[in-house]
C-alpha cells in the first residue's frame, strides 16, 4: 500500500485510467504544485468555482482528468435512472452486462438507482464507485469488482473518501 498521499494519488490514476498516464500526470502536478495548475487550467477549474489552490485540487484534478479520458460520469444527485445509465455505458470501462436494466426499477431516487445498479453490476464483476467531491452530484467510475477495496484504501490514504455503491437488495 503507499505511503503517502502523492503514492496513493499516482496508484489511484494507475487503476482507474491503465495506461493513461496523463492522468497521473496531470494529479501529481496539482498535488506538488497546485498554484502552478491552477495558473494553467483556471477556466476549467473556474467552471467548479475553484480560483485559488484548495486541499482537493488533486482529487478534483483526478475526477477531471478521468472524464476528459471517457473513464468517469459526473452525474447530478437528482439525475434520471436512463441518463445515469446511459452515461455509464458510454464509459470505456463500462461492462456488456446492462440486461439488469430492462427490469430494473427506474422510478427509484437518484441515490437508491445507484446502489441498485452498483449491486447488478457487481453480481457481473463490475464494481460502481463514487469519488466524493463534497457536491450534489455523483462522480462515477467502473472498476473490477474484485479491486474496489483498493480503490477506497487508496482515496483514504491520499487524504479523500470513494465509496462502492451496492448495498441495494438485489431483486
Amino acid at each position: 500500500m503507499p505511503s503517502t498521499a502523492q503514492d496513493a494519488l499516482i496508484a489511484l490514476a494507475a487503476l482507474l485510467a491503465p495506461g493513461e498516464s496523463d492522468v497521473a500526470d496531470r494529479v501529481v502536478h496539482a498535488h506538488t504544485d497546485p498554484e502552478s495548475y491552477l495558473n494553467a487550467h483556471a477556466d476549467r477549474l473556474d467552471e467548479r468555482g475553484i480560483d485559488e489552490p484548495v486541499p482537493e485540487l488533486a482529487w478534483i484534478t483526478l475526477v477531471d482528468a478521468l472524464a476528459d479520458h471517457d473513464l468517469l460520469a459526473e452525474v447530478d444527485w437528482k439525475e434520471s435512472a436512463d441518463e445515469i445509465v446511459a452515461q455509464l455505458r458510454d464509459l470505456r470501462s463500462s461492462p456488456e452486462a446492462w440486461s439488469w436494466y430492462d427490469t430494473a426499477d427506474t422510478d427509484l431516487a437518484t441515490h437508491d438507482f445507484l446502489e441498485l445498479a452498483g449491486s447488478e453490476l457487481r453480481a457481473t464483476g463490475t464494481a460502481l464507485a463514487v469519488l466524493d467531491i463534497e457536491s450534489d452530484c455523483y462522480p462515477l467510475v467502473l472498476l473490477p469488482a474484485g479491486r474496489a477495496t483498493e480503490l477506497v484504501d487508496l482515496a483514504t490514504t491520499a487524504g479523500f473518501t470513494a465509496g462502492i455503491l451496492a448495498t441495494a437488495t438485489r431483486r
